[in-house]
């Protein structure tokens, strides 16, 4: 199993909102991606399904030694390792074992995210696919949490065959369903859109000062919307019933009524709701 690796790609972490944001407002946008940043890496790996593996791992380097009564035992120490958490309540199907989380924030506006996604479609259409994808590759602002998984319906029941297979002198087919476990491993992509994280933050800080500080409240409320248009540009989507438009739009009413002078509380929290749905529904899992 490959060591436990968390890392942020620093480099490409430019937390500057947008060039017409003012300090406070870059601010807000900042500490809500460190946030979001800080709860990924606090994925918490399943130390039972950790050494489970690196039971496996050891009694098939036994079998291939031909010690198989120390395979055994280092089997029956994985089952046990595995037996643990079947036997804890809601036990996960899937046991996350390993975790590395990258982060990459486009820096630029929506004129240049067009110029960029014309130029990669160009490229395309010449079949020059290499270049499209560096272009393509810059076109993401998101938090990517990739867990290697051990599934927990089918590793324990591979790990009695192969003490079953061992127990026959079937030492071939011992290893050979070893070695299918451990490639069942499953691997898990989420991403999250950092636009979608700094709209949210962003309304919620507007909710905290919209009395004492109206004016600074309008500028979180703006920059809000633009990054709304931001992950929408970037093509990031969701399954939620709401819309880009309609948080947009609720966003501008927002400040209408902010205007006006009118009481805001209900308004706001109901878009903060819908702005949290809408995050989470965005949200990309792709298993390999």
């Amino acid at each position: 199993m490959k060591k436990l690796l968390t890392s942020i790609v620093a480099a490409s972490i430019l937390v500057t909102s947008s060039f017409a944001a003012d300090a406070k407002t870059n601010n807000v946008s900042k500490n809500a991606v460190v946030k979001a940043e800080k709860k990924a890496q606090s994925t918490q790996l399943i130390k039972e399904a950790i050494r489970a593996i690196q039971y496996t791992q050891d009694a098939l380097i036994y079998l291939n030694n031909k010690k198989t009564n120390k395979a055994k035992e280092s089997l029956k120490k994985a089952v046990g390792e595995l037996a643990v958490v079947l036997n804890s309540p809601n036990a996960p199907y899937l046991l996350p074992v390993d975790v590395q989380i990258n982060a990459y924030q486009f820096v630029g506006d929506i004129k240049k995210i067009k110029t960029l996604t014309s130029q990669a479609k160009a490229l395309l259409k010449e079949n020059k696919i290499p270049k499209a994808r560096e272009i393509l590759n810059s076109l993401r602002s998101e938090i990517n949490i990739k867990t290697v998984n051990l599934p927990l319906a089918t590793y324990p029941a591979a790990l009695n065959l192969a003490i079953k297979y061992i127990n026959e002198g079937k030492i071939k087919e011992a290893k050979d369903v070893l070695a299918m476990a451990l490639s069942t491993l499953v691997e898990v992509d989420n991403i999250i859109p950092i636009p979608l994280i700094k709209s949210q933050a962003l309304v919620e800080e507007a909710s905290k000062i919209v009395k004492k500080d109206k004016k600074q409240a309008l500028k979180y409320l703006a920059e809000a919307k633009h990054q709304l248009v931001i992950a929408e540009a970037l093509g990031y989507t969701s399954t939620s019933d709401t819309t880009y438009k309609m948080l947009k739009d609720e966003i501008t009413k927002l400040e209408s009524e902010i205007n006006k002078g009118h009481k805001t509380a209900s308004i706001f929290s109901d878009l903060i709701n819908k702005l949290k749905e809408f995050k989470e529904k965005a949200i990309s899992v792709i298993h390999k």
